[in-house]
C-alpha cells in the first residue's frame, strides 16, 4: 500500500509535468487560386508525420469557410503553405486579424508571400511580399543567425536546390529579423529587381510579435515565422530543411500566448475534443457554408469594428511555468505540513 508522503510526491510530480503535456495544434492553409505547387501534398504528408516529435498535431484545409472564430480559436498556429492569389474572403480575413489580435501565431512558407497582396495586415504578418524568383537551380544560403531554432542544426553556408525569392519591401523595416540569406554569387538571377529588399538578401525570418495586429493590440500578439524555400517535393524530404521547418514552428509555438502552452490565453488547444476539427486532407475538407456562418456580432467588415468585437487582451497572461511552479509549491507546503519529517 503506497504511503501519503509517496502520494503527496506523485501528486508534485503529476503536476509539474501537466503543463508540458497538451499538443499544440496547428491548421495548414494550402488553398490556392492562380500557380500551384506540386509539392504541396508532400509537404502536408511530412507535416503530419512529423508532427509527433515536437508535440503538434497538424491538421489541414483548403476550404477558406473554415476560417471562422469558432474554429480558428481551437488552433496554436496557422500555417500557410505556398498560397497564392486571393485565398480569403473578406469574413475569412477579418476572423483571421481576429484570432491574431487574441494572441494566435502565424507560419508562412515559400509562396506564401505570394497571397492576399490587397490585405495590408497580412503583408505585415507574413513580413515582405513576393516579387519574383530565379530560374530553380543549386544555390547558396549564408545562416545569419545560428542560435535560433529554424537554424541552429544548419552548417554557415547551406547548399540547396530551391528558388531565390525576391520580395516587395524589406521585412527588416517591421520589426523582423532575418536568419537566411542568398548568396548572390551562388546563383545566376536574370531578372530585373524593382524594390529595396535590403542587404543581406533576406530568405527566412520571424517576428517575436506579429506586425499584422492592429496598432494599440500587440502587447499579446503571437509570433511569426516565414520561410521562402520549400519548392520541390524532395524538399521536403530533406532532413536538414525539415529541421529548418520544425525549428521555426517549434520557436512559434514558444511565445506563451495560446492555450498549449499558456492556459490563460485566448486561443489554442485546451486538450479537450475539438468538435471544429478541420479534415485531414485538402480533399477531405468541408465545403458546408453553414459550418463558416458568424451572427453579425461575431463579425466585422472593418479593421474599425475588429476591436469592439474582440474581448480586452491588455491583461497579462500568466506564464505556465510560472502557473505550474506556484502548484507545486503549494502542494510542497502541505506535504510539508503534512509529513513535517520530510
Amino acid at each position: 500500500m503506497f504511503s501519503p508522503l509517496f502520494l503527496c510526491l506523485l501528486g508534485l510530480f503529476a503536476v509539474s509535468s501537466f503543463g508540458q503535456s497538451v499538443p499544440a495544434r496547428i491548421l495548414i492553409y494550402s488553398a490556392t487560386e492562380e500557380f500551384r505547387h506540386d509539392s504541396i501534398p508532400t509537404a502536408i504528408t511530412v507535416l503530419k508525420a512529423k508532427g509527433a516529435s515536437i508535440n503538434v498535431e497538424f491538421d489541414s484545409t483548403e476550404d477558406k469557410t473554415r476560417f471562422t472564430d469558432t474554429v480558428l480559436q481551437s488552433y496554436d498556429a496557422i500555417l500557410f503553405l505556398s498560397n497564392t492569389g486571393e485565398v480569403l474572403d473578406n469574413d475569412g480575413k477579418d476572423a483571421f486579424q481576429r484570432y491574431l489580435i487574441l494572441g494566435g501565431n502565424f507560419i508562412a512558407v515559400h509562396s506564401a508571400s505570394d497571397c492576399l497582396l490587397n490585405t495590408s495586415f497580412y503583408g505585415r504578418e507574413v513580413g515582405a511580399y513576393f516579387d519574383y524568383h530565379a530560374d530553380l537551380q543549386d544555390a547558396t544560403v549564408d545562416v545569419l543567425d545560428d542560435s535560433h531554432p529554424s537554424t541552429s542544426m544548419l552548417p554557415a553556408a547551406w547548399s540547396v536546390r530551391d528558388e531565390m525569392y525576391n520580395f516587395k519591401s524589406d521585412p527588416r523595416t517591421i520589426g523582423a529579423v532575418v536568419v537566411l540569406a542568398a548568396n548572390e554569387s551562388s546563383y545566376v538571377d536574370s531578372g530585373t529587381r524593382k524594390f529595396d529588399q535590403g542587404t543581406p538578401h533576406p530568405l527566412a525570418w520571424y517576428q517575436t510579435q506579429g506586425a499584422g495586429v492592429q496598432a494599440g493590440d500587440k502587447s499579446v500578439a503571437g509570433r511569426s515565422f516565414y520561410t521562402s524555400l520549400g519548392h520541390l517535393n524532395e524538399t521536403w524530404q530533406d532532413t536538414l530543411f525539415m529541421s529548418h521547418i520544425l525549428g521555426g514552428v517549434s520557436w512559434t509555438l514558444e511565445g506563451n500566448t495560446t492555450r498549449s502552452r499558456n492556459a490563460s490565453a485566448f486561443v489554442g488547444n485546451t486538450g479537450s475534443s475539438n468538435p471544429s476539427q478541420a479534415s485531414s486532407s485538402p480533399s477531405q475538407a468541408s465545403s458546408s457554408p453553414s459550418q463558416a456562418s458568424l451572427s453579425p456580432s461575431q463579425t466585422s467588415t472593418t479593421t474599425a469594428q475588429t476591436s469592439t468585437t474582440t474581448p480586452q487582451i491588455s491583461r497579462g497572461f500568466l506564464h505556465p511555468i510560472a502557473g505550474a511552479a506556484v502548484t507545486v509549491m503549494t502542494l510542497a507546503v502541505g506535504c510539508v505540513q503534512l509529513f513535517p519529517c520530510f
